[in-house]
């Protein structure tokens, strides 16, 4: 009996775990396995598309606003710090300092799919669209007068808006996520050094999110 309510109190993993991988984790990286694929897809279609294309691409500072974005992209490598110091404090077993950091990684993750949408209504504006450029705007000029390839456009608008429009998805389902977490999981206090699964496997998500857009920013707004 006695060994029956030993075994009953055990945590779902060990507070040194080492190299051990549970359910919930093991189940994180099969899916984050199925989505590095998905955005290998989109990635190696932008770049085929882009370098295989006949006829100039448009250099990106003339339609995106790098400035902006670059900011957006500091914003989000610092969320994914706040996300490894919130993992940090509830595996010491410091529920106040976690979360706050989970706080914070919410806000930054927010934050940055608000500045994202500001971004898109921006472009639109200005006549970037995923149909390519809308007559009669501004960059429609830009066309005309030979300041922008009018060939390429059409693909350059399309293939923009699908991989950082799915990137802004996968950011939203974290945000969603770790507000679940921080609402129903951390305020309660239902997180203690031998029992954080959710906080590991939701942050191996945000990193993995974080990551992708590095790479979306290096080879659509800087190359």
């Amino acid at each position: 009996m006695s060994q029956a309510m030993a075994g009953a109190m055990q945590p779902p993993f060990p507070a040194e775990r080492g190299i051990e991988v549970y359910n919930k984790k093991l189940g994180m990286w099969i899916f984050l396995a199925s989505e590095v694929m998905f955005f290998a897809a989109l990635i190696g279609s932008y770049v085929i598309l882009r370098f295989g294309a006949a006829g100039v691409w448009a250099k990106p500072g003339i339609v995106l606003s790098i400035q902006i974005t670059a900011f957006n992209t500091f914003l989000l490598i610092c969320s994914s710090v706040s996300m490894v110091k919130a993992y940090a404090a509830i595996q010491d077993g410091f529920q106040d300092k976690m979360k706050f950091w989970l706080l914070m990684t919410i806000l930054g993750g927010a934050t940055f799919v608000g500045i994202q949408v500001f971004e898109y209504i921006h472009l639109v504006e200005h006549g970037f669209t995923p149909a390519g450029v809308r007559e009669g705007s501004h960059l429609a000029e830009l066309v005309a007068n030979g300041t922008l390839p009018a060939a390429t456009m059409g693909l350059y608008g399309s293939t923009f808006f699908t991989m950082t429009g799915f990137h802004g998805f996968h950011v939203t389902c974290g945000v969603i996520s770790m507000l679940y977490l921080y609402l129903f999981k951390a305020l309660p206090g239902k997180y203690s050094p031998q029992d954080f699964s959710g906080i590991e496997v939701v942050g191996l998500y945000w990193h993995f999110v974080d990551l992708v857009w590095i790479i979306l920013f290096t080879i659509v707004y800087l190359v």
